[in-house]
């Protein structure tokens, strides 16, 4: 039997998430297999306290819709102060999810997900997108941009297994 892992890419607008199975009959060349991939999306106009909220509900029925046996997660990264707050307060929202269903998650930074997918630390974003492409044998990238990043994140764990 294989192990389900959940890729997130946390954001208060839009968190990115991807769920792949490793090693099972329909496994690819990187022994791993696509269940479902998406995001969960906060309207920006609502107020902060209802769009954590809604992460943390969604993140929820995520969960325990795919049963994942292991949890993998973006590092916070900094991009300017006032979306970094916003990232870390979705992130927070993230982390007592997980807790509430005693997963412990393994983190990688952005370089950690680009070296593993491309062999480059500073690959660029499309890189990283045709790295998820081939890696999974999907006939496209995957949309949103945000799904793609939750992919490369679960496929980035089970490269580490």
């Amino acid at each position: 039997m294989g192990q389900r892992i959940l890729g997130l890419d946390p954001g208060l607008a839009i968190l990115g998430f991807g769920v792949i199975d490793g090693g099972d009959a329909a496994a690819t060349a990187a022994g791993a297999a696509v269940v479902d991939f998406g995001i969960v999306e906060t309207p920006a106009k609502t107020p902060v306290g209802d769009r954590l909220c809604t992460l943390h509900d969604d993140l929820h029925s995520l969960i325990q819709q795919f049963k994942p046996d292991l949890v993998a997660l973006e590092k916070l990264f900094f991009y300017r102060m006032g979306n970094t707050i916003l990232v870390a307060q979705a992130r927070g929202v993230v982390m007592l999810v997980l807790a509430q269903h005693q997963l412990t998650p393994v983190e990688f930074t952005p370089a950690q997900i680009k070296q593993a997918l491309t062999g480059y630390g500073n690959a660029d974003k499309s890189m990283v997108q045709e790295s998820v492409m081939r890696e999974l044998g999907l006939p496209k990238i995957p949309k949103p941009d945000d799904a793609a990043d939750g992919l490369a994140v679960a496929l980035t764990a089970w490269f580490q297994r």
